[in-house]
């Protein structure tokens, strides 16, 4: 079997209070501009999904809902390598993916909630919106379901010739889905400009990843088909940045197809009506405290001399932005009945 390589940071740490921070303080300008932006995007997935979790609890979330939380890092990091031409699928844990792509927190919550004001009028709820102005198509309730279609979005800009890649994420749990391998065949075969991102956040709904998947790593099951991958500290921004900027230049320069195995977290259950016994407190508590991908950012802006009290500002205005998205969705309509009978494909 080959052995994917593992992406490391190029720079020491440390441990200071149970976390890892950067023993380089020293920031440039540049990099200390883009660290603020990425703790900024973060943050705002993490408060969203914090108010969407308030807001099932209070009975105004039907359906399922899969929060995001403690994974932010995975599609910042990504997001920053793409350029405009470039799409982004994903399954049903999407809220943080579609913030990512910039679309508009109203937007989402109002769709979150059933409301016309939402992305898909309030039809198709949590796991079900997309944008075809921030090239983002979900959002698919059905496990592995988008891999197939990612492909095909990544066949799309070949054939357009837009110099563009299919991010197509998909969770530790999919991968032993058969559509995947016929997926990685298809994309190697065809060179297509895909990057497959496996979110391992450990567990496959309750199971952890050690009892259901054979191998050492999740990022070598493309080996079969000629088709690189890395294994990702994916609680590290900079971290996904690199492996992500890696992939999409192999992708972008007709190579092919690549996989990157990002290796993070997920603090609250598979969903929110799982209580994720199948895991201890300490475990969470552990990876709270010590690798938390938002706090990491946090204690290197203010090793930099980035003030607490700017830091607690953004906090402040992200927050007002999540308040904001919350009334727009609570003023925005229920979908009229008629809206059954819109965007059906197939009459019957």
């Amino acid at each position: 079997m080959v052995k994917a390589p593992t992406v490391k940071s190029s720079k020491k740490t440390s441990t200071q209070k149970g976390r890892q921070v950067n023993k380089s303080a020293t920031l440039s300008d540049k990099m200390k501009k883009e660290l603020v932006n990425y703790y900024k995007d973060m943050l705002l997935i993490k408060r969203f999904e914090e108010k969407a979790g308030q807001l099932y609890g209070m009975g105004l979330i039907g359906g399922f809902c899969h929060l995001y939380i403690g994974q932010e890092a995975v599609v910042v990091g990504m997001q920053a390598v793409l350029n405009d031409n470039s799409s982004v699928i994903t399954s049903y844990r999407d809220h943080g993916h579609m913030l990512a792509c910039g679309m508009d927190p109203k937007g989402v919550m109002a769709e979150l909630t059933g409301r016309r004001g939402g992305y898909s009028r309030g039809k198709g709820g949590s796991m079900h919106m997309f944008s075809r102005e921030k090239n983002f198509f979900g959002g698919h309730g059905i496990v592995a379901a988008q891999v197939p279609i990612g492909t095909g979005l990544a066949f799309a800009h070949k054939y357009k010739g837009d110099k563009a890649v299919c991010l197509t994420y998909l969770g530790d749990g999919a991968i032993n889905q058969g559509q995947v391998y016929e997926s990685f065949n298809m994309a190697a075969l065809w060179s297509l400009p895909c990057v497959y991102i496996i979110e391992n956040n450990q567990y496959g709904m309750g199971t952890a990843v050690s009892r259901a998947a054979a191998g050492e790593t999740l990022a070598s099951r493309g080996a079969a088909y000629g088709i690189p991958g890395l294994e990702v500290d994916g609680m590290d921004v900079l971290a996904v940045k690199e492996a992500g900027t890696e992939a999409v230049q192999h992708a972008e320069s007709g190579k092919g197809p690549f996989i990157l195995e990002m290796k993070t977290y997920r603090y609250r259950g598979h969903s929110m009506s799982d209580p994720a016994k199948y895991r201890t407190k300490e475990e969470v508590n552990r990876m709270r405290q010590e690798r938390d991908p938002i706090d990491n950012v946090k204690e290197r802006l203010i090793q930099a001399d980035v003030a607490e009290e700017e830091l607690k500002g953004m906090d402040k205005l992200i927050r007002d932005t999540v308040s904001e998205a919350v009334e727009f969705a609570q003023k925005s309509e229920e979908p009229d009945p008629s809206e059954l009978y819109t965007d059906v494909l197939i009459q019957v």
